[in-house]
């Protein structure tokens, strides 16, 4: 849809307590093809330059906070898939840490290790989407197909583990659906040993492109000062200085055994963002060929003495001690018993972090889940970011902060 324009009206300047006239106030978006997903920017511009901006959200309404409260904590992380689908796995391991959290449940080693490996991989899934639409919206329309390649061979590996490429809901409560298969870690050793070659590429291509730096550096800038002030974290906020990673900081699941770095810049801008999510990718296969290498023997569920975990589905199917347990625990009003208490627990997600806060009632249905996804606070960044820069700043900018709509509507 052709951006609209309204006549010109007054409106005050707070920096400068004076009237000022706008010449243009310009609806960027919804169906704009830059802003890839649905969302809006009403934006007033003075000839090119950009005044103001106002985020508008609501256009991709999904209630992902009201279901949980009637979804149990094994069924609802088929709505996380749908929050940042993008890297959905990340979203369903940081669901099931919260229940697992609450549920005061400790993880077998394996399936530590197998949720570390998956959830890097959506890290370097979600980093060479991010990248890649930058470089689009940019020019940069080769540098994309280097990255989109590279996510075709990562959903295939999540198709090879559990049937699913895009809306894998792979974890479960206390684990995982399915276990490591020969085949799976077989694909994985060939990802790390051919992605490399691809990420050099894609730095020949675009890290000393004139055209890209130009359009980046110095663009969208967020001082280490305005980027703790304003809540930013992950790739925006190590940007910007702010040597912040949960990874290190507070380490969960196989993090503390694992030897990586946490990438950061002091720039600030566009140009940073991206350099950061790059660099990102080499330190997730570090991690990936760590875990998988020394990927323990074992079970990838808790006990099912505790009932807690699904049982296995050939148990299911051949066992009549499987196929009661998996009816006590998806039965209504039969499932397993929750704490009446209250936990909040997070995870490094590729866009930052990603919590979620959980009350317990006693049921296997939370009584309240509330969701702190990233892209809600970065999106509130924006307008700061792009006052002072010019149209055509605003792709470079909204692309450096990945914002992913269907994280925004409650």
């Amino acid at each position: 849809m052709a951006p609209t324009a309204a006549p010109t009206f007054q409106t005050h300047d707070l920096a400068h307590d004076e009237p000022v006239d706008y010449i243009w106030t310009l609806n960027f978006g919804p169906q704009h093809p830059a802003t890839h997903t649905t969302l809006r920017l009403v934006l007033k511009l003075d000839g090119e330059r950009v005044v103001d901006a106002m985020p508008d959200i609501g256009y991709l309404h999904s209630g992902f906070e009201k279901i949980g409260e009637h979804l149990d904590y094994n069924q609802y992380v088929t709505v996380t898939d749908r929050m940042n689908y993008i890297s959905p796995m990340a979203n369903n391991i940081a669901w099931h840490g919260a229940v697992e959290k609450l549920l005061g449940m400790e993880l077998p080693p394996r399936a530590k290790y197998i949720r570390t490996i998956l959830a890097e991989l959506a890290r370097i899934s979600d980093h060479l989407l991010c990248n890649g639409a930058v470089g689009l919206d940019t020019g940069a329309f080769t540098f994309f197909l280097y990255g989109f390649y590279q996510r075709e061979v990562l959903y295939d590996i999540f198709e090879t583990l559990c049937g699913a490429r895009f809306t894998n809901s792979y974890t479960r409560v206390g684990g995982v659906s399915q276990d490591f298969t020969p085949l799976v870690i077989e694909k994985i050793r060939t990802f790390l040993k051919t992605f490399p070659k691809t990420l050099e590429d894609m730095e020949r291509l675009l890290n000393r492109n004139r055209i890209f730096v130009d359009r980046t550096k110095g663009v969208g800038v967020l001082t280490k000062e305005e980027a703790t002030n304003r809540s930013a974290t992950g790739p925006i906020a190590r940007a910007s200085g702010v040597t912040r990673d949960l990874r290190k900081d507070e380490p969960y699941l196989a993090y503390a055994d694992m030897d990586f770095k946490v990438c950061c810049m002091k720039s600030g801008d566009c140009f940073a963002r991206y350099l950061v999510r790059m660099a990102e990718m080499r330190e997730s296969l570090k991690i990936v060929a760590q875990a998988l290498e020394n990927l323990p023997s074992g079970p990838v569920n808790v006990g099912q003495d505790e009932r807690t975990a699904l049982p296995d589905k050939g148990l299911v199917y051949r066992s009549i001690e499987g196929a009661i347990a998996h009816f006590e625990l998806t039965m209504t009003n039969r499932g397993f018993e929750t704490p009446h208490e209250e936990c909040y627990s997070a995870i490094e997600a590729p866009n930052g972090e990603l919590g979620f806060y959980l009350a317990g009632d006693g049921t296997d249905v939370a009584y309240r889940a509330r969701c702190r996804p990233p892209s809600y606070i970065h999106f509130a960044i924006f307008p700061h970011l792009i006052r002072g820069h010019t149209l055509s700043d605003v792709v470079a900018v909204l692309g450096s902060l990945n914002v992913i709509a269907a994280e925004l509507d409650r």
